[in-house]
């Protein structure tokens, strides 16, 4: 069903309210940040982070601590854009680009969703498979029905799924609390890896991991994302209350993607500090992290934790991920699909080759095609940051919210840093 004038996530637009002052308001306004920033910490992350931590120790931490900056900039970003245009990224790409450029750029967004699920799915399928013994064919099977708690949460309103998000988040950081306390780090070392090295473009395996952390942590479909849930909020169409809305948009996602920091920067610390020191470097898959993490820290409850907190993480970006391909197939396309036939759509084509490779290439297969998901990831990113850098930029779009010349040339060089690393890695995967 289309409209003439669509608005994103019609189910939820302007459906949260807004108390009329004091620090319950300011509340209200926090939420949508936490809900992009279960991208940031999605299985995808785990996989790139362990193999970083377990092959190079610290030194790839300066890539998260970079990645989640740039992460904050870009969303801040695209927070702006949706609540001073009343349109999201995808609405915005449709109305102003050529109908082939719009195609292109859909199609790339799809990719970026399906890449996304993909690794969701993956994440949840092994995390099953460690804690129940469920095969991995069933286990990817069985996150087909996910859909169902999405539709549940969605009809009890948005803020429940806020709620359950942040609620997961913060079984999330409870279960590293505990591994980080256990495996005893080198603080020093990893205070010293926060600083960038030079050797990250002398070894191609170092910057391919690098790359894999980039697209784990800044993902195309967030972007989309973000501008649509900010509008979530009931707040006027005045200047002053757009005003308002963005200043609590920043906060929130600064509060939102620090924390996300805080993770992936510690799954890159809990692999050096019991992998990488004890000589197990090539440590680049889930299952060998579980089945490593009890006998080399002595505690039987480690691996445990360490499967729950990713069967969280999987199930945490699966709600979020749904969201973001409901946002890209309605604002590029303007056509708007019941959400189960949009979640089974999306799930369907991430499961296909989910499935494929895990019965054909096992468990090893899956662990690798999920790192290469987020590699896929991130060379979708620049056909989502050079449409964002250049509608942010535009005062005839943006009005009295349009970017500060400093913020222009700082996305700029955030988008130059991405793509210049993604043809290198491309050069190096093909010719060097």
């Amino acid at each position: 069903m289309s409209s003439s004038h669509p608005v994103s996530l019609p189910e939820s637009h302007r459906s949260v309210s807004l108390p009329s002052a004091g620090m319950r308001r300011a509340w209200v306004f926090m939420g949508p940040a936490f809900l992009v920033a279960v991208g940031y910490m999605d299985p995808g992350n785990w996989a790139t982070g362990l193999a970083a931590g377990s092959a190079y120790g610290y030194s790839l931490l300066s890539v998260v601590l970079i990645a989640s900056l740039m992460a904050m900039v870009l969303q801040v970003l695209t927070a702006r854009l949706g609540i001073a245009t009343g349109k999201d990224l995808a609405q915005l790409c449709r109305t102003r680009y050529s109908a082939r450029t719009a195609w292109g750029l859909w199609l790339m967004a799809e990719l970026a969703v399906i890449a996304t699920d993909l690794a969701e799915l993956l994440g949840s399928a092994i995390a099953l498979n460690l804690l129940f013994d469920i095969p991995m064919v069933v286990g990817i099977l069985l996150t087909v029905f996910d859909v169902f708690l999405l539709l549940l949460l969605q009809q009890r309103g948005f803020r429940l799924i806020e709620a359950v998000v942040i609620t997961l988040m913060t079984s999330i950081s409870f279960c590293f609390a505990i591994e980080l306390w256990l495996s005893q780090p080198n603080w020093t070392q990893a205070a010293t890896g926060l600083v960038p090295s030079s050797s990250l473009f002398a070894e191609k395996d170092m910057l391919y991991l690098a790359l894999g952390i980039l697209g784990a942590t800044i993902m195309p479909h967030n972007l989309y994302l973000h501008s649509a849930l900010v509008q979530t909020r009931a707040f006027a169409d005045t200047l002053p209350a757009k005003q308002e809305a963005i200043r609590y948009a920043t906060i929130d996602t600064v509060l939102a993607l620090t924390f996300a920091f805080f993770i992936n920067a510690a799954i890159v610390v809990l692999a050096a500090s019991v992998f990488h020191v004890n000589g197990k470097t090539d440590v680049a898959e889930i299952q060998d992290a579980y089945q490593l993490l009890s006998p080399m820290l002595g505690a039987g409850l480690a691996s445990t934790l360490f499967a729950i907190a990713l069967l969280a993480s999987g199930q945490n970006a699966t709600l979020t991920a749904t969201l973001a391909g409901q946002v890209v197939m309605e604002g590029f396309l303007n056509v708007r699909l019941p959400a189960w036939q949009r979640r089974l759509l999306t799930r369907g084509l991430a499961i296909v080759p989910a499935v494929l490779v895990a019965w054909w290439f096992g468990a090893h297969g899956t662990a690798q095609l999920l790192v290469l998901s987020q590699v896929v990831l991130s060379l979708q990113l620049p056909f989502a940051l050079v449409p964002l850098w250049m509608m942010t930029k535009d005062a005839r779009l943006m009005g009295a919210f349009v970017n500060p010349l400093w913020l222009t040339w700082l996305t700029a060089v955030i988008v130059a840093m991405i793509i210049g690393l993604n043809l290198t890695l491309l050069w190096n995967f093909f010719f060097a």
